[in-house]
Parts: C-alpha cells; sequence; structure tokens
C-alpha cells in the first residue's frame, strides 16, 4: 500500500477515534490535518495548525461563527492575549476589538464536556478586572452566556445573545 494511503486510513482510524463533539454552533469546515501522528486544526487568525483540543475545537467554531454570522472582522481578534492578574501570567481566550482599538468582548472557552459553573464566570470576571471589557462571552460549545457590563453603574445584564460588530457600543 503506498505511503499516503496508510496515512489518509491512519487519519481516519484518528478522527473516528478522536471523533469532535458536534456543538451548539453552526458547523464549519474546519482544516485539519496529521503530522507526527497528532491531529492539527488550522486557526484562521494566526495563520498557523494548532493541536486540535477540545476547547480547540470550540474556540475555532466560535471564531467562525463570530466573522460569518456576526459579521466580527477576524482582523481585530486577537487569541490568548497575556494579561498579568495577581502577579500571576493568565491567558484570555479571545478579545476583540472595535475599529477604534478598544477593546469590546472577551471570551472564554472550555471543553464540551467541562460544565460552565461559578468558577468559570468567576475566571472571566476576574481577567476583566484587568481588561475592563463591555462584554463578555462564556461557552463550553454546548451552552453560551452572555453579559454586558455596566463600568460606571457597576453592574451587569446577562444578554439573550451577543450582539452582532455594527451593535457593539
Amino acid at each position: 500500500m503506498p505511503d499516503e494511503c496508510i496515512f489518509f486510513a491512519k487519519i481516519l482510524v484518528y478522527l473516528c477515534m478522536f471523533s469532535p463533539t458536534p456543538l451548539n454552533l453552526p458547523p464549519y469546515q474546519a482544516k485539519i490535518s496529521k503530522k507526527n501522528n497528532a491531529i492539527y486544526i488550522f486557526d484562521e487568525l494566526r495563520k498557523k495548525d494548532l493541536v486540535l483540543t477540545p476547547e480547540e475545537w470550540v474556540r475555532q467554531h466560535w471564531i467562525n461563527y463570530l466573522s460569518l454570522m456576526k459579521n466580527y472582522p477576524k482582523a481585530l481578534m486577537h487569541i490568548e492575549g497575556g494579561l498579568k492578574l495577581n502577579n500571576l501570567q493568565k491567558r484570555s481566550d479571545l478579545l476583540i476589538y472595535n475599529s477604534s482599538g478598544h477593546k469590546v468582548v472577551l471570551a472564554e472557552f472550555k471543553a464540551p464536556h467541562i460544565k460552565i459553573t461559578q468558577q468559570v464566570f468567576e475566571q472571566i470576571a476576574n481577567y476583566n478586572t484587568v481588561h475592563r471589557i463591555p462584554y463578555l462571552l462564556v461557552s463550553n460549545g454546548m451552552n453560551h452566556y452572555y453579559c454586558k457590563i455596566d463600568f460606571i453603574k457597576k453592574s451587569y445584564e446577562f444578554l439573550e445573545d451577543l450582539p452582532n460588530y455594527n451593535e457593539i457600543d
């Protein structure tokens, strides 16, 4: 059997074993590849292959959804932005900027099997003490939560949906 047939057979076997979880988001044609016995997904923002983890599966679906369905420009999305919290280096999963360069959406993603708990909300709230971003998104790909923060009134409200890009303040 030619090497390329063996390669594709191994990918099929792995994909059958991996079987990415169908998410509560529109499906999209992810670019998936195999290298050195690992499965990768192409990240459209960083323009490189990343190891396909359940959390990355969720993140890439959200990037696609926000870009195609909510009109958020990919050029204004930033993955794993670093921040310092209590002298610890942390990374936010996704930051989205407006055309003026201000941060407008902070997203925290979890793998589909991870429950969205109070601890997850506290994580993004702690990150937002540094960022001070008006819209928060928390998702495990199955359940999605959206929140608008009013820093002047020191209040927040949960939203039914995340606004489209052109509706963001």
